[in-house]
């Protein structure tokens, strides 16, 4: 790997203009990227290009709505088709939505009707919104460590310091910053993750004031954190049980860990399901879909779900191509051996070499932790994981030429523009960077 000599000259220049340089904090020093994030040249298939002309074998994805890869030419072209042949932005509708909401609908288990919005943020706001005019009932229950986008209600308790967080079994909701209007935390009950007994014992002493219960099916934004057997289940029978509206962020988990997401991986079918990145195809793009008498609420008026460009053409033919690649029988068996071969590639490589680390994931979506214990929920993971050496492992892998994301509460993801010669090139730069690990962390 050469110098990044340009992502650093880019990035001062950026952070005269931008405010903090970029335009998520997901590419921040803060988060990871230090001293500064490398900026892309350009991207094809499985490997992207920075600035200085380094070439990456590429398990960041954009952080995952590049599942077909980088500029894949059947998503490109209905994109280009779109726009040279038709436009962009209507303010009315065009028929190919109704075509993308069948696709969704057939693809999805729980979904009976759809409704598209731009981004996984605004589809949590609508999804919530929903539910809480549907059960005519206020609090929300979320969980410790997850991420349900940045809008005031739900941006609570993401990584919350331990300090602030109030006691294991009963966790208080903790700002993800300051800015939060006051009393919202009223309206939230926090959860420890994968903690049946507390969920069964919070919602039958409140069951009556809780609207909704959103969860991500697996837990993407601390690492990669699965469901113990039964929580799933055990958080539907409880839900169905009071009136509860189940909902299931997919975001991540949607069209990647099956084609019809973890609901249909787990067989449990949610009430509301959110969904983005990965059925776009790489172009911004999102839905709130679930049962029909509970989105009826936006048919009769009830609750409005509104957005300029909600529905636009390059989001919609994008969306409809990516799905139609997602249906070719076959596509996710071939996806997933390639991805479980790397993930036991890693596991076993670790284990020879004496590091304390397990590879955690489904198919193309896993974290790799440094830990001897496992790991559960947040706290488990803030006590137990080793981020120290992850970064080791980041800073080496990206000098070999595999690039993912710096945080160890992120993700690495494949995509089925991985080859098997990417599989082996990633095994072999792991196998080259044990050495090299062993001696930093002496």
């Amino acid at each position: 790997m050469k110098a990044t000599t340009q992502s650093a000259r880019l990035f001062a220049q950026a952070q005269e203009v931008i405010a903090s340089g970029v335009n998520s904090t997901a590419r921040a020093p803060r988060s990871g990227w230090s001293p500064y994030p490398l900026f892309v040249q350009h991207g094809k298939g499985s490997r992207i290009v920075d600035a200085d002309g380094n070439q990456f074998i590429d398990y960041l994805l954009g952080l995952g709505p590049m599942l077909l890869g980088h500029r894949p030419e059947q998503v490109t072209r209905a994109v280009v088709d779109f726009i040279s042949q038709r436009g962009t932005v209507f303010a009315l509708p065009v028929a190919e939505e109704i075509d993308l909401a069948r696709k969704i609908i057939d693809a999805v288990p729980s979904v009976e009707q759809i409704h598209l919005t731009n981004t996984g943020t605004e589809a949590v706001l609508y999804a919530v919104r929903l539910a809480r005019a549907y059960t005519r009932r206020s609090k929300v229950i979320r969980f410790e460590g997850m991420y349900h986008g940045f809008s005031d209600a739900v941006y609570w308790s993401k990584h919350p310091p331990l300090e602030q967080a109030g006691s294991e079994s009963q966790p208080m909701p903790v700002p993800q910053g300051p800015g939060m209007p006051g009393g919202l935390e009223n309206s939230l009950i926090i959860q420890p993750w994968n903690d049946g007994e507390g969920l069964e014992r919070v919602i039958r002493e409140r069951g009556d004031e809780i609207a909704a219960v959103i969860t991500e099916p697996i837990m993407c934004n601390t690492g990669c954190i699965l469901p113990v057997p039964g929580y799933l289940n055990l958080m539907r029978q409880l839900t169905r049980e009071f009136g509860i509206v189940l909902i299931f962020d997919e975001v991540i988990t949607g069209f990647r860990v099956a084609r019809g997401g973890a609901q249909q991986y787990y067989g449990v079918a949610p009430d509301l399901t959110v969904m983005a990145k990965g059925f776009g195809g790489g172009f911004p793009v999102a839905a709130v879909g679930g049962k029909k008498e509970i989105l009826q609420l936006v048919a009769d008026g009830t609750v409005s779900m509104a957005g300029t460009y909600s529905g636009n053409g390059i989001a919609v033919s994008a969306a409809n191509a990516t799905l139609d690649f997602l249906a070719t029988p076959g596509v996710y068996e071939g996806l997933f051996e390639k991805s479980e071969r790397l993930m036991h590639g890693i596991g076993e490589r670790m284990e020879s070499a004496g590091f304390d680390a397990k590879v955690v994931g489904i198919g193309p979506l896993f974290q790799l932790w440094f830990t001897r214990s496992p790991i559960r929920n947040y706290r488990e993971a803030v006590r137990h994981a080793r981020p120290d050496q992850f970064r080791v492992w980041w800073e080496e892998m990206m000098q070999r030429g595999v690039l993912f994301h710096p945080d160890a509460f992120e993700n690495l993801f494949v995509s089925f523009a991985h080859s098997d010669s990417d599989v082996e090139s990633t095994l072999q730069a792991v196998e080259d960077a044990l050495p090299a690990m062993r001696r930093r962390l002496r």
